[in-house]
């Protein structure tokens, strides 16, 4: 069975970003509906992303809500850097940091999934 893993890495401050995750969404959204192993993790820029959509009047709050249990984590340093930690875990997003603060790219592919960037 195919494994996907979707790394969101767009800014929040553009539409183009803004387009970008929201095509993440609805990649993670259709992985799942076909029973494909699917994870999301949120990286870099993207870690402001986890806040925003986790506030229930964001546009895209329910396509993040339908594919959230699929949300492996967020990059723990980027979060940081980014000023977002505390937004992140208070979303109930997982911090991730396996290889040098961050999450392991490395690990994924080893363990079968095609990495596929936003």
């Amino acid at each position: 069975m195919p494994k996907a893993a979707i790394v969101v890495l767009a800014d929040t401050e553009t539409k183009e970003g803004l387009g970008r995750v929201a095509n993440a969404l609805t990649s993670a959204k259709e992985f799942k509906e076909e029973d494909y192993e699917v994870t999301v993790i949120f990286d870099g820029a993207g870690t402001r992303w986890v806040g925003e959509l986790s506030d229930p009047e964001h546009k895209y709050n329910k396509h993040f809500e339908s594919v959230k249990d699929e949300v492996e984590g967020a990059c723990a340093y980027c979060a940081r850097a980014f000023g977002v930690k505390e937004e992140v875990q208070e979303s109930g997003v997982e911090l991730m940091g396996e290889f040098e603060g961050h999450p392991s790219l490395a690990k994924l592919v080893s363990e079968g999934y095609q990495v596929i960037t936003f």
